[in-house]
């Protein structure tokens, strides 16, 4: 597994282990551990790094603006628009923030953070204005159902979504019943966020018993697992050095058929 990468609609291949952000950038007295944690991601190959407006007011777009600074290049950047900015013009106004706080000309991967009352054309209209600009190279969309999907994708340019990013871990299997299907029959992969519920899913027994057997993390077999479904990207966050490490080795556990059916035991899919 170490060293998989996943291919976007457009073909372009992306780590499938990356970085999340989510209350990075608020705690002024961890931001140098942080933004060394974020450097140490890069080095080791975990180079999609997600984050969004939303994330500390903007505090956090500024926080991974400081870590990417001379290292552009390498990273893959991906953002997310509220709802209620994703108006044409205001998609617009938003990314151009973004960049600011990010320190960067272009976001690499620009996401509808949740569907709104703005309609779905209003924000396509908008992502295809950053697109032609050159400030964003790809688009989707993020906590959409299979519904929602479908409703998108047969909008003028809808078909040019590049993923969903969605809540998906060994407690929350909801998506494998029908968006995931649905994604996979269209070669548009998932981004799974929340991999561990919030350090909600350590200290399960089934993952205990499966961590001893391999010599890993309870932390490491439940990414292991999530990487090992087919078309899914997982982005945990590390906000340490240590943290950063430990997401790094999942991606060399390889699970074998006991250890998935001893999870399907204890985190039953739908």
């Amino acid at each position: 597994m170490a060293g998989a990468t996943l291919a976007l609609p457009s073909g372009e291949r992306l780590p499938a282990l990356g970085c999340g952000t989510w209350r990075m950038g608020e705690m002024p007295a961890r931001r140098r551990q942080e933004i060394a944690a974020l450097r140490l991601a890069l080095d080791l190959g975990m180079t999609v790094v997600d984050t969004a407006e939303m994330y500390g007011d903007g505090a956090t777009e500024g926080l991974v603006g400081e870590a990417i600074a001379g290292r552009r290049d390498q990273v893959f950047l991906v953002s997310k628009v509220y709802p209620h900015n994703a108006t044409r013009r205001g998609a617009v106004a938003a990314c151009e923030r973004s960049l600011k706080r990010l320190g960067t000309d272009r976001i690499d991967l620009y996401l509808l953070h949740w569907r709104g009352a703005v309609p779905f054309g209003e924000t396509l209209a908008g992502f295809a204005e950053l697109m032609r600009a050159g400030k964003i190279r790809h688009w989707g969309v993020s906590n959409l159902d299979a519904g929602d999907m479908a409703e998108l994708t047969v909008l003028p340019g809808g078909a040019a979504c590049a993923t969903d990013q969605i809540l998906y871990n060994l407690s929350r299997r909801g998506p494998a019943f029908d968006l995931l299907p649905w994604c996979r029959a269209r070669h548009m992969p998932v981004m799974a966020y929340s991999p561990l519920e919030q350090a909600r899913l350590l200290g399960k027994p089934a993952l205990g018993e499966v961590a001893r057997r391999h010599g890993a993390s309870e932390a490491q077999v439940a990414l292991a697992w999530l990487l090992a479904q087919e078309g899914v990207l997982a982005r945990p966050k590390a906000a340490t050095a240590a943290h950063a490490r430990e997401n790094h080795g999942a991606a060399a556990l390889s699970l074998d058929a006991a250890d998935r059916a001893a999870l399907d035991r204890a985190f039953p899919p739908p």
